[in-house]
């Protein structure tokens, strides 16, 4: 039986990528929606992303025409809607698990309830025409505990999130890209390769600032004050200057070269990358 969630290396039609690495919902039948085994290879995958100090980003995408329903509603209805939530990832193993590391979402078709709250806790969304967004619980007498809640109205003006959220209704694609949760917008059949040449991007560049520069980007919309976000600023800038990449840059600047980017150079200046002061788990 093939996994629920797969992890592989590189960029699947555009030959292999030795920083990316693509996380797949497999259970298309369901509507990719989450269930125990979900929950527990997501968190797997994630754990293996994290420390593989050669994976610099992900792309998080789905088979088949959803990208994902939500939690599986059989599961809750049983009672066990608890298993679909791990220790440390929260809902579907991934809401809450603690990222160093970029994740973008390459959203096909409806994306709603958990499925919204999926994309919501990657770093940015890559989505096509054919896709669309929504948190139903309301109609369902349920509220999205997974953090949509908070996070939806951080990516779109609060009252476009309210009329979302209370109404339970869903917004197409074109949409989402109006609003801004949606940054790049693709013909049908097209996200997947949009986000994977995003996350080509992203691997030019050194992979410990790019971490840095994601948690601090992160805090001003988690934190409650700006001195929060200047003493993670100034304490990430500390932990980049001492790393190997912090001179590489500007030498391959110089000799007009593509930079030779190291990393971590260790376990423990890996882990030194979480938290930063004053951020929040996320």
């Amino acid at each position: 039986m093939a996994p629920f969630v797969e992890y592989k290396k590189g960029d699947g039609k555009h030959g292999e990528h030795q920083h990316i690495r693509r996380i797949i919902l497999n259970r298309p039948d369901a509507r990719n929606a989450v269930n125990a085994e979900v929950a527990q290879q997501m968190e797997a995958a994630l754990d293996a992303f994290e420390n593989d100090d050669d994976a610099w980003v992900a792309v998080l995408c789905a088979r088949g025409p959803v990208f994902c329903a939500g939690a599986d509603l059989k599961a809750i209805s049983d009672s066990r809607g608890g298993t679909i939530f791990t220790e440390k990832g929260g809902f579907a193993g991934f809401v809450r698990y603690p990222r160093r590391k970029p994740v973008v979402a390459a959203v096909e078709g409806p994306c709603f309830a958990g499925g919204l709250e999926l994309a919501l806790a990657c770093d940015f969304i890559v989505a096509s025409s054919a896709a669309s967004f929504g948190l139903p619980e309301v109609k369902r007498s349920l509220v999205a505990a997974a953090g949509g809640l908070f996070r939806l109205p951080s990516r779109i003006p609060t009252n476009e999130a309210m009329m979302m959220v209370l109404t339970g209704d869903p917004i197409d694609a074109r949409r989402a890209y109006q609003l801004g949760l949606v940054q790049r917008l693709t013909p049908p059949g097209a996200a997947e390769a949009e986000a994977l040449d995003a996350a080509r991007r992203i691997a030019l560049n050194a992979p410990v600032a790019v971490a840095l520069s994601r948690q601090v980007a992160r805090t001003p919309g988690e934190g409650p004050s700006e001195a929060q976000g200047w003493e993670a600023s100034e304490e990430a800038w500390a932990r980049v200057s001492s790393s190997a990449d912090h001179a590489e840059g500007p030498r391959a600047f110089v000799e007009k070269r593509a930079p030779r980017w190291k990393g971590w150079e260790s376990v423990e200046e890996r882990e030194r990358l979480v938290p930063l002061p004053s951020t929040s788990r996320l």
